[in-house]
C-alpha cells in the first residue's frame, strides 16, 4: 500500500501528458493533415486534377511571384530598420529607452490592416491630413501605396519590430569579456560591432529573417488593402478570392494553394536551419550585459534620428488616420466646422455588425487567452522539466500553426469542420467556434513561450518538496507552480489577446453573419468605400491595444526578463 500513491501519481502524470498530446494533435496535426489530404484526395478519391489545375494556372504563378517579391522586399526593409535600431538601442547609452521601445514595437501589436489604412491616409489625394495642410495631390492622382513598393514599405514597417526583438534578445546575451577585451586592445566601437557583434548575432538575425519572411508571406491585411485596388494579387488574397467564389472545385484548389504557401514558408525556415548548421556560434555564457557604448556628443543626434523614425513610421500615419475619422466624408478637409464624431457614434452605437464584432473579438480573444494558459501551464511543465522524443515532437507540432501563414490554418479548419463532427453530429462551420478553434491553435505557441521562460526562472525545490510530501501533479500545479508562473502566464495571455483582438487573416476566411470580428468589419468598411467609418474603428482598436500595453507596467517587477517585448 505504501507504493500506491506513487503508482497513482505516475498514472496521473502519464494521463495528463497523453491528454495534452491529444489536444495538440487535434489543434495542429489533424487540421494540417486534413489540408494535405484534400489536396491529393478531393472528395475522398485520389486525384491530381486539383494540383494540375492550380499549377497550370498563370494566376497561381503570378500570385506566387508577387508573394515572393513583397515577402523578400518587406523582409529586407524590416531587417535594415530593425537591425540598426536594435544595435542603437541595446549597445548605446541612449536615454528614455523604455519609452522608445514601447513606441517602436507598437506597430507589431496593431492590426496590419489598420496600419495599412493609416499609411493610405498619409499619401492619398483624399487624405484629410494633407488637405488640412494644403499639400494634398490633385483628385484622381493614384495613391503611390497601391503598388508593390507600397506593400513592401508597409510590411517592412510592420515587421521591423520583429527583427528588432529577436536581435535585441541576442545582443543582451553577448559575452562582455569579448567586447571589453576588444576595447582594451584599442578597437573602436565601430570595429567591435563589425568584427565581434555582427558575426555573433548571426543566429538571432537569421531567426528574425525567417520569422519576418513567413509573416510577410502570410500577411493578408496589408496586401488586401494595398494590392487589390491595383489588381496586385498575392497568394493570401488569391486564396480569399477563390474561396469567396466557392465553385465546385474551390475547396480542393484553395487547399493546394494553401499547401503551396506553406511549402514556401517551410523552405524559408529550412534554409535558416541549414545556414546555422554550417558554422558554430556558441560562446561562453555572459554573466552581465556588455557595457553600453558612450555616444557622447553624438547622443542627441542618435536619439533624434530614432524618434524621427518612430514619428514618420508610426505617429504621423496614426495622425492621418485620426484626422480621417473626424471628417464626415472622404475628401472633406478637417476644419473646426467639419470636425465631427459621427463616425465614432455610428460605429459604437448605430452599426449592429460593429457592435457584434466588438463583443465577438473581445470575448474570443479573452477565451482563447484563458484556454491557452490552461494548456500552456501543464504543457510547459513537461517541456521544461521532462525530456523525451514525444515531448520534442509535441513542441514542434505546437509551433507549426504559428510558423505557417494564417491562411493555411484557416483553410485547414474549414476542411476539418465542413462536415458535422463524428458521433456528436455538431458542425462548427459557419459558427463563431471555428474562429475560436483557429485562435487557440494558431496562438498557442505565442502563449507557451512566456510560460516556458517562467519555468526556466523557477527554482524547482518547492515543487520537489511538495512531491516528496505526497502532493500529486494536479495539486502541485494548482498550489505551487501556477502561483509562481502566473505573472509570465498573464503576460502571455495579454500578448494572445492583443494579437487575436486585431486578427483578420483567419477570420476573413471563416466569418459568417453574426460571427463578425473587428478585422472583418474594418475590411468590409474599407472595401465598401466607408473609409471614415473604417478609420474610426481602427482608432478605437488602437486605443484598446495601447491601454492594455500600458496596463502591463503594473506587472513589470514580477515578470521574467524579455516576456513583455516593450519593457526591459
Amino acid at each position: 500500500m505504501a507504493n500506491a500513491p506513487g503508482v497513482r501519481g505516475r498514472f496521473e502524470d502519464y494521463a495528463l501528458l497523453w491528454l495534452l498530446t491529444a489536444v495538440i494533435a487535434v489543434l495542429s496535426a489533424v487540421p494540417l493533415a486534413r489540408l494535405v489530404l484534400e489536396a491529393v484526395r478531393p472528395g475522398g478519391v485520389f486525384s491530381l486534377d486539383a494540383i494540375r489545375r492550380v499549377l497550370e494556372s498563370a494566376t497561381t504563378w503570378s500570385a506566387t511571384g508577387h508573394s515572393l517579391v513583397v515577402a523578400v522586399g518587406g523582409t529586407l526593409l524590416a531587417v535594415t530598420i530593425g537591425g540598426l535600431v536594435a544595435l542603437a538601442v541595446t549597445l548605446t547609452d541612449i536615454r528614455a529607452r523604455n519609452a522608445f521601445v514601447f513606441v517602436f514595437v507598437m506597430p507589431l501589436l496593431l492590426a496590419p490592416q489598420v496600419v495599412a489604412l493609416a499609411w493610405i491616409q498619409m499619401f492619398g489625394p483624399s487624405s484629410a491630413l494633407l488637405k488640412m495642410l494644403g499639400i494634398a495631390p490633385p483628385l484622381g492622382t493614384p495613391n503611390p501605396l497601391y503598388s508593390p513598393g507600397g506593400i513592401v514599405l508597409v510590411l517592412g514597417v510592420q515587421y521591423s519590430p520583429l527583427v528588432f526583438l529577436t536581435l535585441r534578445a541576442g545582443l543582451r546575451a553577448l559575452p562582455q569579456e569579448l567586447i571589453e577585451a576588444a576595447l582594451a586592445g584599442g578597437a573602436r566601437p565601430r570595429t567591435v560591432v563589425r568584427s565581434i557583434v555582427v558575426p555573433l548575432m548571426t543566429p538571432p538575425l537569421l531567426a528574425g529573417v525567417a520569422l519576418c519572411f513567413v509573416s510577410c508571406l502570410g500577411n493578408f491585411g496589408i496586401p488586401a488593402l494595398l494590392g487589390i485596388p491595383g489588381n496586385y494579387l498575392v497568394l493570401p488574397t488569391l486564396i480569399y478570392q477563390r474561396l469567396a467564389g466557392l465553385g465546385p472545385d474551390a475547396l480542393s484548389q484553395v487547399a493546394v494553394l494553401s499547401v503551396l504557401i506553406g511549402l514556401i514558408a517551410m523552405v524559408g525556415i529550412v534554409v535558416q536551419d541549414a545556414m546555422l548548421a554550417r558554422r558554430d556560434f556558441r560562446t561562453t555564457t555572459a554573466t552581465v550585459e556588455a557595457r553600453a557604448f558612450e555616444l557622447k556628443r553624438w547622443r542627441p543626434f542618435v536619439e533624434g534620428a530614432l524618434w524621427t523614425l518612430s514619428f514618420l513610421t508610426l505617429m504621423l500615419p496614426l495622425v492621418a488616420l485620426v484626422t480621417m475619422s473626424l471628417v464626415p466624408a472622404l475628401g472633406v478637409p478637417l476644419t473646426a466646422k467639419t470636425a465631427t464624431l459621427d463616425s465614432y457614434r455610428f460605429v459604437l452605437f448605430m452599426h449592429a455588425a460593429s457592435h457584434r464584432a466588438f463583443v465577438n473579438s473581445f470575448s474570443m480573444a479573452a477565451v482563447a487567452a484563458v484556454m491557452i494558459v490552461v494548456i500552456a501551464v501543464p504543457l510547459a511543465y513537461f517541456l521544461v522539466w521532462r525530456r523525451s522524443r514525444l515531448l520534442h515532437a509535441v513542441s514542434l507540432v505546437t509551433e507549426a500553426p504559428y510558423a505557417l501563414p494564417g491562411v493555411v490554418v484557416g483553410i485547414a479548419a474549414i476542411l476539418l469542420f465542413l462536415k458535422p463532427l463524428p458521433i456528436v453530429g455538431i458542425t462548427l462551420y459557419n459558427t463563431i467556434w471555428i474562429i475560436l478553434f483557429c485562435y487557440v491553435a494558431r496562438f498557442l505557441a505565442l502563449g507557451l513561450r512566456p510560460v516556458v521562460s517562467g519555468y526556466h526562472q523557477l527554482d524547482r525545490t518547492l515543487e520537489e518538496a511538495a512531491q516528496i510530501a505526497g502532493a500529486r501533479l494536479f495539486r502541485r500545479l494548482a498550489t505551487v507552480i501556477l502561483p509562481l508562473v502566473a505573472p509570465a502566464a498573464a503576460a502571455g495571455a495579454l500578448l494572445i489577446f492583443l494579437t487575436a483582438f486585431n486578427e483578420l487573416t483567419v477570420s476573413a476566411l471563416l466569418w459568417s453573419t453574426g460571427a463578425e470580428t473587428l478585422g472583418v468589419v474594418f475590411f468590409s468598411f474599407q472595401q465598401g468605400g466607408d473609409t471614415n467609418y473604417a478609420s474610426a474603428l481602427g482608432v478605437l482598436t488602437i486605443c484598446v491595444s495601447v491601454l492594455l500595453m500600458l496596463s502591463t507596467i503594473l506587472l513589470v517587477g514580477r515578470l521574467p526578463r524579455g516576456v513583455l517585448p516593450w519593457r526591459d
